[in-house]
Protein backbone atom coordinates (compact mmCIF):
# COMPACT_ATOMS: atom_id res chain seq x y z
CA UNK A 1 0.00 0.00 0.00
CA UNK A 2 3.33 2.35 0.48
CA UNK A 3 1.78 5.38 1.99
CA UNK A 4 -1.96 4.90 1.36
CA UNK A 5 -4.38 4.87 4.43
CA UNK A 6 -6.67 2.17 4.32
CA UNK A 7 -10.39 3.03 4.97
CA UNK A 8 -10.71 0.48 7.76
CA UNK A 9 -8.38 2.24 9.39
CA UNK A 10 -9.18 0.87 13.00
CA UNK A 11 -9.87 2.97 16.05
CA UNK A 12 -6.76 1.75 17.88
CA UNK A 13 -4.66 2.45 15.10
CA UNK A 14 -5.98 6.45 14.71
CA UNK A 15 -5.14 6.67 18.62
CA UNK A 16 -1.64 5.25 17.80
CA UNK A 17 -1.30 7.84 15.06
CA UNK A 18 -2.49 11.17 17.05
CA UNK A 19 -2.32 10.39 20.78
CA UNK A 20 1.35 10.77 20.88
CA UNK A 21 0.29 14.68 19.94
CA UNK A 22 -2.51 14.56 22.50
CA UNK A 23 -5.13 14.57 20.21
CA UNK A 24 -6.43 11.03 20.13
CA UNK A 25 -9.24 10.87 17.86
CA UNK A 26 -12.42 8.75 18.45
CA UNK A 27 -15.21 7.62 15.68
CA UNK A 28 -18.12 9.29 17.80
CA UNK A 29 -18.13 11.48 14.88
CA UNK A 30 -20.87 13.88 14.77
CA UNK A 31 -23.21 11.32 17.40
CA UNK A 32 -20.78 12.08 19.84
CA UNK A 33 -22.33 15.42 20.40
CA UNK A 34 -25.10 13.52 22.15
CA UNK A 35 -23.36 11.86 25.14
CA UNK A 36 -23.40 12.79 28.73
CA UNK A 37 -20.50 14.60 29.19
CA UNK A 38 -17.68 13.40 31.95
CA UNK A 39 -16.95 15.24 35.03
CA UNK A 40 -14.54 18.37 33.83
CA UNK A 41 -15.26 18.40 30.40
CA UNK A 42 -17.85 20.15 27.82
CA UNK A 43 -19.68 19.62 24.92
CA UNK A 44 -17.64 17.00 22.82
CA UNK A 45 -15.37 16.10 25.72
CA UNK A 46 -13.61 19.76 25.44
CA UNK A 47 -11.46 19.71 28.49
CA UNK A 48 -11.01 23.58 29.40
CA UNK A 49 -7.58 24.82 29.70
CA UNK A 50 -6.26 25.94 33.04
CA UNK A 51 -3.82 28.56 34.68
CA UNK A 52 -0.55 26.35 35.98
CA UNK A 53 2.00 28.08 37.66
CA UNK A 54 1.83 31.29 35.19
CA UNK A 55 1.58 29.01 32.07
CA UNK A 56 -2.05 27.70 30.30
CA UNK A 57 -2.37 23.86 30.14
CA UNK A 58 -4.53 22.36 27.30
CA UNK A 59 -5.52 19.13 28.89
CA UNK A 60 -5.03 15.92 26.13
CA UNK A 61 -8.63 14.95 24.89
CA UNK A 62 -10.15 13.01 22.21
CA UNK A 63 -11.03 14.48 19.38
CA UNK A 64 -14.68 13.09 17.33
CA UNK A 65 -13.94 12.27 13.92
CA UNK A 66 -16.20 14.38 12.28
CA UNK A 67 -15.74 12.11 8.57
CA UNK A 68 -13.40 10.23 6.70
CA UNK A 69 -12.81 10.50 3.03
CA UNK A 70 -10.56 10.02 0.20
CA UNK A 71 -9.51 13.25 -0.31
CA UNK A 72 -9.40 16.26 1.81
CA UNK A 73 -9.25 20.08 0.69
CA UNK A 74 -8.33 22.60 3.27
CA UNK A 75 -9.48 25.93 1.56
CA UNK A 76 -12.43 26.98 -0.52
CA UNK A 77 -10.69 29.60 -2.11
CA UNK A 78 -10.51 29.54 -6.16
CA UNK A 79 -7.48 26.65 -5.76
CA UNK A 80 -9.64 24.97 -3.27
CA UNK A 81 -12.53 24.37 -5.30
CA UNK A 82 -11.16 23.74 -8.72
CA UNK A 83 -8.76 21.16 -6.82
CA UNK A 84 -11.99 19.60 -5.02
CA UNK A 85 -14.23 19.66 -8.17
CA UNK A 86 -11.32 18.49 -10.30
CA UNK A 87 -10.49 15.55 -7.59
CA UNK A 88 -14.34 14.48 -7.70
CA UNK A 89 -13.97 14.16 -11.49
CA UNK A 90 -10.94 12.49 -11.21
CA UNK A 91 -13.44 9.45 -9.53
CA UNK A 92 -12.39 10.06 -5.83
CA UNK A 93 -14.41 11.01 -2.41
CA UNK A 94 -13.90 14.72 -2.12
CA UNK A 95 -14.75 16.77 1.19
CA UNK A 96 -13.80 20.59 1.36
CA UNK A 97 -13.41 22.21 4.07
CA UNK A 98 -13.57 26.16 4.28
CA UNK A 99 -13.30 28.64 6.85
CA UNK A 100 -15.91 31.13 6.31
CA UNK A 101 -19.53 30.77 4.99
CA UNK A 102 -18.77 31.53 1.34
CA UNK A 103 -16.30 30.02 -1.09
CA UNK A 104 -13.70 31.80 -3.88
CA UNK A 105 -11.27 33.30 -1.01
CA UNK A 106 -9.89 36.74 -2.06
CA UNK A 107 -12.12 36.64 -5.35
CA UNK A 108 -15.42 36.64 -3.87
CA UNK A 109 -14.55 37.23 -0.17
CA UNK A 110 -11.92 40.02 -0.83
CA UNK A 111 -13.28 41.48 -3.78
CA UNK A 112 -10.22 41.21 -5.84
CA UNK A 113 -12.97 40.96 -9.00
CA UNK A 114 -10.85 41.20 -11.57
CA UNK A 115 -8.79 37.76 -13.49
CA UNK A 116 -5.49 39.07 -14.10
CA UNK A 117 -3.14 36.99 -15.37
CA UNK A 118 -5.12 35.23 -17.83
CA UNK A 119 -3.77 35.75 -20.73
CA UNK A 120 0.54 35.58 -22.09
CA UNK A 121 1.95 38.68 -23.52
CA UNK A 122 0.22 37.99 -27.20
CA UNK A 123 -3.01 38.43 -25.28
CA UNK A 124 -3.74 34.77 -26.11
CA UNK A 125 -5.28 32.90 -22.98
CA UNK A 126 -3.67 30.39 -21.26
CA UNK A 127 -5.92 29.23 -18.36
CA UNK A 128 -8.40 26.74 -19.69
CA UNK A 129 -9.72 23.65 -17.90
CA UNK A 130 -12.04 24.58 -14.84
CA UNK A 131 -10.88 27.89 -13.94
CA UNK A 132 -12.22 28.55 -17.41
CA UNK A 133 -15.38 26.67 -17.07
CA UNK A 134 -16.54 28.72 -14.39
CA UNK A 135 -16.12 31.78 -16.49
CA UNK A 136 -18.54 30.26 -18.92
CA UNK A 137 -20.93 29.46 -16.25
CA UNK A 138 -20.62 33.11 -15.40
CA UNK A 139 -21.06 33.93 -19.05
CA UNK A 140 -24.85 32.85 -18.80
CA UNK A 141 -26.01 34.96 -16.05
CA UNK A 142 -26.79 38.69 -16.20
CA UNK A 143 -24.66 40.91 -14.58
CA UNK A 144 -22.15 38.44 -13.87
CA UNK A 145 -18.86 39.12 -15.43
CA UNK A 146 -17.61 42.19 -17.92
CA UNK A 147 -14.99 42.28 -20.20
CA UNK A 148 -14.99 38.54 -21.68
CA UNK A 149 -13.11 39.07 -24.77
CA UNK A 150 -9.56 38.45 -26.26
CA UNK A 151 -7.04 40.05 -24.68
CA UNK A 152 -8.97 41.28 -22.17
CA UNK A 153 -8.93 40.27 -18.30
CA UNK A 154 -12.46 40.03 -17.03
CA UNK A 155 -13.92 41.06 -14.11
CA UNK A 156 -17.23 39.48 -12.05
CA UNK A 157 -19.13 39.71 -9.29
CA UNK A 158 -18.79 38.02 -6.35
CA UNK A 159 -22.11 36.91 -5.22
CA UNK A 160 -22.39 35.49 -9.06
CA UNK A 161 -19.27 33.84 -8.36
CA UNK A 162 -20.39 32.51 -5.23
CA UNK A 163 -23.39 31.06 -6.45
CA UNK A 164 -21.57 29.39 -9.42
CA UNK A 165 -19.50 27.72 -6.90
CA UNK A 166 -22.09 26.07 -4.74
CA UNK A 167 -23.65 25.10 -7.62
CA UNK A 168 -20.83 23.16 -8.93
CA UNK A 169 -20.06 21.63 -5.68
CA UNK A 170 -23.47 20.68 -5.07
CA UNK A 171 -23.56 19.21 -8.60
CA UNK A 172 -20.72 17.13 -8.53
CA UNK A 173 -21.42 15.82 -5.30
CA UNK A 174 -19.05 17.01 -2.92
CA UNK A 175 -18.74 16.66 0.81
CA UNK A 176 -18.55 20.27 2.23
CA UNK A 177 -18.07 21.81 5.96
CA UNK A 178 -18.12 25.79 6.08
CA UNK A 179 -17.50 27.70 8.91
CA UNK A 180 -14.59 25.20 9.91
CA UNK A 181 -10.83 26.74 10.47
CA UNK A 182 -7.96 24.66 9.55
CA UNK A 183 -5.91 24.24 13.04
CA UNK A 184 -3.83 21.45 13.20
CA UNK A 185 -2.39 18.21 11.02
CA UNK A 186 -2.98 14.91 11.69
CA UNK A 187 0.17 13.49 11.28
CA UNK A 188 2.03 10.12 11.67
CA UNK A 189 5.49 10.44 11.37
CA UNK A 190 6.01 12.16 8.11
CA UNK A 191 2.84 10.88 6.86
CA UNK A 192 -0.33 13.40 7.17
CA UNK A 193 -3.56 11.34 8.12
CA UNK A 194 -6.13 13.82 7.69
CA UNK A 195 -6.46 17.82 9.59
CA UNK A 196 -8.07 18.99 12.60
CA UNK A 197 -10.41 21.73 12.26
CA UNK A 198 -12.52 24.26 14.89
CA UNK A 199 -15.70 25.38 14.31
CA UNK A 200 -19.05 26.07 16.85
CA UNK A 201 -19.13 21.87 16.94
CA UNK A 202 -15.95 22.52 18.99
CA UNK A 203 -12.53 20.82 17.86
CA UNK A 204 -12.95 17.68 15.07
CA UNK A 205 -10.65 16.20 12.96
CA UNK A 206 -11.49 14.51 8.82
CA UNK A 207 -9.67 11.75 8.33
CA UNK A 208 -8.55 11.56 4.20
CA UNK A 209 -5.84 9.46 2.34
CA UNK A 210 -4.14 12.58 0.45
CA UNK A 211 -4.66 16.01 2.22
CA UNK A 212 -4.70 19.23 0.02
CA UNK A 213 -3.43 21.78 1.40
CA UNK A 214 -5.59 25.13 -0.16
CA UNK A 215 -5.98 27.58 2.96
CA UNK A 216 -3.33 30.19 0.91
CA UNK A 217 -1.33 30.49 3.86
CA UNK A 218 0.34 26.93 4.30
CA UNK A 219 -1.46 26.34 6.98
CA UNK A 220 -1.78 22.90 6.90
CA UNK A 221 1.73 22.05 5.50
CA UNK A 222 3.12 24.16 8.08
CA UNK A 223 1.49 22.56 10.89
CA UNK A 224 2.47 18.93 9.38
CA UNK A 225 6.19 20.07 9.53
CA UNK A 226 7.27 20.77 6.47
CA UNK A 227 9.62 23.59 5.28
CA UNK A 228 8.69 26.96 4.23
CA UNK A 229 9.97 30.43 3.87
CA UNK A 230 8.00 33.14 5.48
CA UNK A 231 7.75 36.64 3.91
CA UNK A 232 6.45 39.80 4.66
CA UNK A 233 4.04 41.28 1.85
CA UNK A 234 1.46 44.58 1.57
CA UNK A 235 -1.62 43.59 2.74
CA UNK A 236 -4.64 46.00 1.64
CA UNK A 237 -8.24 45.82 2.00
CA UNK A 238 -10.79 46.00 -0.96
CA UNK A 239 -14.06 48.13 -0.71
CA UNK A 240 -16.54 48.93 -3.28
CA UNK A 241 -18.50 52.56 -4.25
CA UNK A 242 -21.94 53.08 -5.55
CA UNK A 243 -24.00 55.47 -7.34
CA UNK A 244 -21.09 56.40 -10.13
CA UNK A 245 -23.39 56.03 -12.57
CA UNK A 246 -25.24 58.93 -11.04
CA UNK A 247 -22.79 61.33 -11.29
CA UNK A 248 -23.39 65.21 -12.54
CA UNK A 249 -21.35 65.61 -15.94
CA UNK A 250 -21.42 69.26 -15.62
CA UNK A 251 -20.07 69.48 -12.65
CA UNK A 252 -17.79 66.39 -12.73
CA UNK A 253 -14.21 66.34 -11.83
CA UNK A 254 -12.90 63.20 -11.75
CA UNK A 255 -11.02 62.51 -8.65
CA UNK A 256 -8.70 59.72 -7.21
CA UNK A 257 -9.25 56.26 -6.12
CA UNK A 258 -12.36 55.69 -8.29
CA UNK A 259 -11.21 52.39 -8.81
CA UNK A 260 -12.08 50.24 -11.84
CA UNK A 261 -16.07 49.56 -13.34
CA UNK A 262 -18.12 46.08 -12.32
CA UNK A 263 -20.66 44.45 -13.86
CA UNK A 264 -22.97 46.17 -11.88
CA UNK A 265 -23.86 49.63 -13.30
CA UNK A 266 -22.41 52.74 -11.32
CA UNK A 267 -20.52 50.15 -8.88
CA UNK A 268 -17.05 49.88 -8.89
CA UNK A 269 -13.82 47.89 -7.49
CA UNK A 270 -11.26 49.54 -5.16
CA UNK A 271 -8.17 48.37 -4.51
CA UNK A 272 -5.17 49.03 -1.83
CA UNK A 273 -2.10 48.24 -2.13
CA UNK A 274 -1.55 48.32 1.74
CA UNK A 275 1.75 48.70 3.76
CA UNK A 276 4.17 45.65 3.98
CA UNK A 277 3.32 43.39 6.92
CA UNK A 278 3.02 40.26 8.62
CA UNK A 279 -0.78 38.20 7.93
CA UNK A 280 0.89 35.08 10.28
CA UNK A 281 0.74 38.02 13.67
CA UNK A 282 -3.01 38.61 14.72
CA UNK A 283 -1.61 41.83 16.24
CA UNK A 284 -0.90 43.22 12.46
CA UNK A 285 -3.90 41.94 11.19
CA UNK A 286 -6.29 43.48 13.88
CA UNK A 287 -4.14 47.01 13.13
CA UNK A 288 -4.65 46.66 9.46
CA UNK A 289 -7.99 46.17 9.72
CA UNK A 290 -9.48 49.01 11.86
CA UNK A 291 -6.44 51.05 10.10
CA UNK A 292 -7.58 50.06 6.46
CA UNK A 293 -11.79 50.41 7.38
CA UNK A 294 -11.32 54.28 8.73
CA UNK A 295 -8.57 55.17 5.96
CA UNK A 296 -11.68 53.75 3.31
CA UNK A 297 -14.44 55.62 5.10
CA UNK A 298 -12.31 58.84 4.68
CA UNK A 299 -11.39 58.17 1.62
CA UNK A 300 -15.06 58.23 0.06
CA UNK A 301 -15.96 60.80 2.31
CA UNK A 302 -13.79 63.27 0.31
CA UNK A 303 -14.93 61.66 -3.29
CA UNK A 304 -18.58 62.83 -2.07
CA UNK A 305 -16.82 66.51 -1.36
CA UNK A 306 -16.08 66.43 -5.02
CA UNK A 307 -18.74 68.36 -7.11
CA UNK A 308 -21.00 66.25 -9.32
CA UNK A 309 -19.89 63.18 -6.96
CA UNK A 310 -22.22 64.00 -3.88
CA UNK A 311 -24.42 60.96 -4.48
CA UNK A 312 -21.26 58.10 -4.16
CA UNK A 313 -21.09 55.73 -1.01
CA UNK A 314 -19.09 52.92 0.11
CA UNK A 315 -21.25 50.16 -1.05
CA UNK A 316 -19.11 47.61 1.06
CA UNK A 317 -16.16 46.78 2.49
CA UNK A 318 -14.14 43.17 1.62
CA UNK A 319 -15.14 40.87 4.74
CA UNK A 320 -11.50 39.46 4.47
CA UNK A 321 -8.58 41.66 4.84
CA UNK A 322 -6.33 41.21 1.10
CA UNK A 323 -3.70 39.17 1.97
CA UNK A 324 -1.56 38.11 -0.98
CA UNK A 325 1.39 36.13 0.51
CA UNK A 326 2.67 34.40 3.73
CA UNK A 327 4.17 31.12 3.49
CA UNK A 328 6.02 29.55 0.44
CA UNK A 329 6.65 25.56 0.12
CA UNK A 330 9.68 24.47 0.08
CA UNK A 331 8.86 22.26 -2.68
CA UNK A 332 10.89 19.29 -4.62
CA UNK A 333 11.09 22.35 -7.78
CA UNK A 334 10.53 25.72 -7.12
CA UNK A 335 9.38 28.77 -9.74
CA UNK A 336 12.63 30.81 -10.50
CA UNK A 337 11.28 34.59 -11.71
CA UNK A 338 14.46 33.97 -14.23
CA UNK A 339 13.48 30.16 -15.25
CA UNK A 340 9.95 32.18 -16.15
CA UNK A 341 11.53 34.64 -17.94
CA UNK A 342 13.70 32.35 -20.46
CA UNK A 343 10.74 30.27 -20.76
CA UNK A 344 12.10 27.03 -19.51
CA UNK A 345 9.98 23.86 -20.20
CA UNK A 346 9.32 20.86 -17.26
CA UNK A 347 8.92 17.39 -18.20
CA UNK A 348 6.57 17.47 -15.16
CA UNK A 349 4.64 20.45 -16.25
CA UNK A 350 0.82 20.33 -14.79
CA UNK A 351 -0.09 23.67 -16.46
CA UNK A 352 1.29 27.41 -17.12
CA UNK A 353 0.48 30.86 -16.13
CA UNK A 354 -0.17 33.63 -17.48
CA UNK A 355 0.85 37.60 -16.58
CA UNK A 356 -0.81 40.18 -15.54
CA UNK A 357 1.54 42.93 -16.55
CA UNK A 358 1.62 40.78 -20.43
CA UNK A 359 5.07 41.11 -20.65
CA UNK A 360 6.14 37.80 -20.54
CA UNK A 361 5.10 34.82 -22.71
CA UNK A 362 3.47 31.55 -20.51
CA UNK A 363 5.15 30.12 -18.15
CA UNK A 364 5.61 26.16 -17.26
CA UNK A 365 4.63 24.85 -13.69
CA UNK A 366 6.09 22.07 -12.48
CA UNK A 367 4.17 19.48 -10.59
CA UNK A 368 7.68 19.73 -7.66
CA UNK A 369 5.93 23.02 -7.19
CA UNK A 370 3.14 21.50 -5.19
CA UNK A 371 5.29 18.68 -3.64
CA UNK A 372 6.56 19.15 -0.04
CA UNK A 373 9.92 17.94 -0.09
CA UNK A 374 9.83 15.55 3.40
CA UNK A 375 5.89 15.11 3.67
CA UNK A 376 3.78 12.54 2.27
CA UNK A 377 0.48 12.48 1.93
CA UNK A 378 0.40 16.53 1.13
CA UNK A 379 0.25 18.64 -1.75
CA UNK A 380 -0.07 22.20 -1.50
CA UNK A 381 -1.88 24.65 -4.31
CA UNK A 382 -2.64 28.47 -4.32
CA UNK A 383 -0.59 31.65 -3.47
CA UNK A 384 1.52 28.75 -1.08
CA UNK A 385 2.95 26.31 -3.54
CA UNK A 386 7.15 26.52 -4.12
CA UNK A 387 8.35 29.72 -5.74
CA UNK A 388 11.15 32.47 -4.80
CA UNK A 389 9.58 35.61 -3.25
CA UNK A 390 10.46 37.73 -6.53
CA UNK A 391 7.87 35.57 -8.33
CA UNK A 392 5.20 35.37 -6.05
CA UNK A 393 3.09 38.32 -7.60
CA UNK A 394 2.50 35.46 -10.40
CA UNK A 395 1.87 32.38 -8.30
CA UNK A 396 -0.61 34.60 -6.43
CA UNK A 397 -3.05 35.42 -8.96
CA UNK A 398 -6.49 34.05 -9.49
CA UNK A 399 -6.47 32.35 -12.44
CA UNK A 400 -2.52 30.67 -11.37
CA UNK A 401 -4.50 29.27 -8.21
CA UNK A 402 -7.17 28.03 -11.02
CA UNK A 403 -4.15 25.76 -12.75
CA UNK A 404 -2.89 24.49 -9.66
CA UNK A 405 -5.38 23.59 -8.28
CA UNK A 406 -6.78 21.82 -11.02
CA UNK A 407 -3.33 19.89 -10.93
CA UNK A 408 -3.30 19.36 -7.09
CA UNK A 409 -7.11 17.60 -7.14
CA UNK A 410 -5.98 15.32 -9.92
CA UNK A 411 -2.58 14.58 -8.52
CA UNK A 412 -4.53 13.52 -5.03
CA UNK A 413 -7.15 11.19 -6.77
CA UNK A 414 -4.69 9.69 -8.84
CA UNK A 415 -2.69 8.69 -5.44
CA UNK A 416 -5.81 7.59 -3.87
CA UNK A 417 -6.26 5.26 -6.93
CA UNK A 418 -2.93 3.91 -7.37
CA UNK A 419 -2.34 3.80 -3.96
CA UNK A 420 1.18 5.74 -3.49
CA UNK A 421 2.30 8.73 -2.02
CA UNK A 422 1.46 12.45 -4.22
CA UNK A 423 5.11 12.20 -4.74
CA UNK A 424 5.19 9.10 -6.31
CA UNK A 425 2.23 9.78 -9.09
CA UNK A 426 3.17 8.76 -12.73
CA UNK A 427 3.47 12.31 -14.17
CA UNK A 428 2.70 11.18 -18.07
CA UNK A 429 -0.68 9.68 -16.64
CA UNK A 430 -1.42 13.15 -14.55
CA UNK A 431 -1.09 15.03 -17.56
CA UNK A 432 -2.80 12.92 -19.75
CA UNK A 433 -6.09 13.52 -17.07
CA UNK A 434 -5.73 17.12 -17.11
CA UNK A 435 -5.71 17.52 -20.98
CA UNK A 436 -8.97 15.10 -21.12
CA UNK A 437 -9.90 18.17 -18.65
CA UNK A 438 -9.21 20.98 -20.75
CA UNK A 439 -6.19 22.27 -19.17
CA UNK A 440 -3.54 24.02 -21.21
CA UNK A 441 -0.09 22.09 -20.25
CA UNK A 442 2.60 24.16 -22.80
Amino acid sequence: MGQHMDRDISRRDIIRVVGTAGLAAGFGGLGAMGKISAAGTGPSGRSAAKPVDGKVIQPQRELPVLHKTDVLVVGGGPAGVVAALAAKRTGANVTLVERYGHFGGQWTGGLVLILAGMHDNSKKQVIQGIGEEICRRLDKLDRAVMNRRPGVDPTVDAEAVKCVMVEMIREAGIDVFLHSWGVDAVVDGHTVRGAVFESKSGRQAVLANVVVDATGDGDVFAAAGAEYEHMRYHIGLVCRIGNLDKVDPTKAKKPRHLGAPTPIQGVNWVNMHGPESDCLDVTELTKMEMNHRRQIWKSVEQIRKTPGYEKVYLLETAPQLGVRMSRLLAGTEKLLFRDAMAGKKYASSIGVGGDWRMKIAKWQIPYGALVPKRVDNLLATGRCISGEPKFADFIRIIPTCFVTGHAAGTAAALAVQDRCPPRDVDIPKLQKVLKQQDACLS
